[in-house]
């Protein structure tokens, strides 16, 4: 990514500010409140089949939770996080956890080199609603030529479903204030009226014109997104602008 050209999107924390050690020492809780941080990993590791031998990219890394994990059954992981002090806080956790197979990088979607070999797989849980629809297919373009031919991506995400979309959004709104207070309720409705999650017609699109197959898909209350696909097509035009 040539960084120098003024019109390039420039990667920020969109919402919460996880650049403060404050708000980084409690997302794992407040997250844990209405997700099962554990399991979701687990399911991860499992549907991309990780062993010995492969190497994975998170991107988005957050506290490093799927990294931490995905240390444990591949060779290498290259976790990155436009956010310092997450970085810093999942680099403390691989120290007390004594891994030492995962290479931090202080980056985006956008800003993200690669200069090793393809990569077996590549995640991101979370994250790409930080980039406007635009800079998203420019994003996953990106990540399709830093993987293998055949290599597998799991992309979750908060994404809408075209019917019944307002609805959706309120009861998911509504869920999180049940069972996180007003702070998660008024997280709920910055990420709507702040952040770019986008439909998920217009995100499978995207997918599919950047390279991957969907190979399975599940859309959870309307709002929750979660696509396994493979990289099938090597890409014959530029991912950089």
């Amino acid at each position: 990514m040539n960084t120098q050209k003024s019109w390039i999107y420039a990667e920020k924390q969109i919402g919460k500010d996880y650049n403060t050690p404050e708000e980084v020492e409690s997302y794992d809780a407040r997250h844990g409140k209405f997700r099962d941080i554990e399991r979701e990993n687990e399911a991860i590791v499992d549907v991309l089949k990780l062993s010995p031998g492969h190497t994975v990219i998170d991107f988005g890394t957050g506290t490093g939770a799927f990294a931490l994990r995905a240390a444990k059954s591949c060779t290498r992981v290259h976790a990155i996080d436009i956010s310092a002090e997450m970085l810093a806080c999942a680099k403390r956790k691989a120290k007390q956890l004594g891994l030492d197979n995962i290479v931090f990088h202080h980056a985006g979607f956008l800003s993200y080199h690669h200069d090793a070999a393809p990569v077996d797989a590549v995640v991101t849980n979370t994250a790409l609603h930080h980039l406007p629809d635009f800079w998203k297919a420019l994003a996953l373009r990106r990540i399709n030529t830093m993987m293998k031919t055949g290599g597998l991506f799991y992309l979750s995400d908060v994404v809408f479903s075209p019917r019944n979309t307002a609805a959706h959004i309120e009861q998911w709104i509504e869920k999180l204030g049940q069972i996180g207070g007003e702070t998660l309720r008024k997280d709920a409705e910055a990420h709507i009226r702040d952040e770019f999650s986008t439909f998920d017609w217009i995100l499978e699109g995207l997918l599919e014109r950047s390279g991957f197959e969907i190979l399975r898909k599940e859309i959870t209350g309307g709002v929750i997104g979660g696509y396994f696909c493979k990289k099938n097509a090597d890409l014959h035009w530029d991912a950089e602008l």
